[in-house]
């Protein structure tokens, strides 16, 4: 294919020769001429292991050309990747400058190609960019100057990359997967033809879900190894291998290494993760540690917990039936519910409530699970019914936290249109509920 590449840093120079390599004609775009007369000399404008070798040998081979001219490259190519830099600003926003001045060049260039009849050219943005800005801000740009349509005259597409420095060629050779955001199915198809030869996963979504990937995979690689430096410091503090102690937690790939808890929902609770937080909080505390994001987890699960309320509240209805009250479908283990406390804070607040759950009865509540109810909500044996139609039939706002398929089964039966249902465990496609489904976060 002929493809231009926008941008000649570490992703676009790596992405220009591996691409040249596998014997496609590359043309590179940057402003700034020294790296140009490198790339042309067959130099390496980046220092990153197997690019000297390999650039030399890319530019040899005649499929590389290296220009500043942006409807040139246009012009000259098929599909283009845009790779330019999107740094920080001084306030911690995204610079998207360079982006934005490149976006208005490619809409000129395409202009130009529009006139010509030329089959639709496929722009590529794999500058890592916030969600919404490749359909919100770069297309309204490309758009008003090529006087084109994205979807008709040419196709937008994100694909975040996956290049870490250092092994940035053997990562473009065996990505964890291929992901393109793509509104159109033929571009997709255009990038598969491209990248589908590589031994991954091949996956479409849509635009705004890559751009956001790309974050989240970098914030979940940030909070690893966070997770892994504050587990070392109160390993020291406590004389315990951390090497050691990390290396056990990563053979469960059940739970730890895993899809396991990946999943949104809603507050977790329960007789463990709420209690042993708090006692590694403390820990840290007597022996002056300071964990930071391990003592944080606990306040951010409380606003996920207040979100669920603030939806209730949205509503400004009084009347509430409350589906589930454990702290997880399938058991009536009620100690540090996050429905218990929100029936809690919905009492306080004076609305009227009634609950079922089919697990839960308190006459054979025992032990630690009945103290806890004593203590918390003594009320609650006036507000459980014992059956879930009395609580749908008597409510006017419905909070679902059993994701049992019974239940829902029997939500979908009996739930009626005037109502509104706060979803928090993410209701299954098809699910057949008349209400007004408003999920927590989806």
């Amino acid at each position: 294919m002929k493809i231009s590449i926008f941008g000649l840093g570490y992703v676009g120079a790596v992405s220009l020769a591996c691409l040249a390599r596998d014997g496609h004609q590359v043309i590179g775009v940057d402003i700034d001429r020294t790296k140009l007369e490198l790339i042309k000399a067959g130099k390496t404008p980046v220092v990153e292991e197997g690019m000297v070798d390999l650039m030399q040998q890319v530019a040899a081979s005649g499929l590389v050309t290296v220009t500043t001219d942006t409807q040139a490259a246009v012009l000259g190519s098929e599909i283009s990747l845009v790779c330019v830099g999107t740094p920080s600003a001084a306030n911690g926003s995204q610079d998207q400058g360079a982006i934005v001045r490149l976006a208005a060049q490619l809409g000129r260039a395409l202009k130009h190609k529009i006139a010509q009849n030329a089959e639709p050219h496929v722009i590529v943005f794999r500058s890592t960019v916030v969600p919404g800005t490749v359909e919100d801000v770069l297309r309204p740009i490309i758009e008003r100057e090529s006087g084109g349509r994205d979807g008709i005259d040419f196709f937008l597409c994100f694909q975040p990359e996956f290049l870490r420095e250092g092994s940035s060629i053997r990562d473009y050779d065996k990505p964890p997967f291929t992901i393109i955001g793509s509104n159109h199915a033929q571009a997709a198809e255009r990038l598969q033809a491209l990248f589908g030869h590589l031994p991954c996963k091949f996956i479409r979504t849509s635009v705004r879900a890559a751009e956001m990937m790309k974050y989240s995979c970098n914030n979940f690689h940030a909070l690893k190894i966070t997770f892994a430096n504050e587990t070392a410091r109160l390993c020291s503090a406590l004389g315990v291998n951390a090497f050691e102690v990390m290396d056990l937690m990563c053979q469960d790939t059940q739970l730890n290494i895993s899809r396991a808890y990946l999943k949104p929902g809603f507050a977790f609770g329960g007789s463990c993760l709420p209690k042993d937080l708090r006692a590694t909080a403390y820990l840290a505390k007597q022996r002056d540690v300071q964990l930071p994001m391990l003592q944080a987890i606990l306040s951010s699960n409380k606003e996920h917990l207040d979100l669920a309320f603030d939806k209730v509240a949205a509503t400004g209805r009084r009347r509430v039936g409350m589906v589930g009250l454990s702290f997880k479908t399938g058991t009536d283990d009620l100690r540090e519910s996050p429905l218990v406390t929100l029936a809690e804070m919905l009492i306080g607040k004076g609305y009227t409530l009634s609950i079922h759950d089919p697990e839960v009865h308190l006459a054979r509540l025992l032990g630690a699970n009945k103290s806890f109810i004593e203590q918390h909500l003594p009320h609650i044996g006036q507000m459980l019914q014992p059956e879930l139609d009395a609580v749908v039939d008597s409510a006017d706002v419905l909070v679902l936290g059993s994701n049992s398929p019974t239940v829902i089964e029997a939500v979908a039966r009996r739930a009626r249109p005037d109502q509104v249902l706060i979803d928090l465990v993410h209701l299954p496609a098809g699910h057949g509920v008349r209400a007004q489904v408003q999920g927590l976060c989806w």
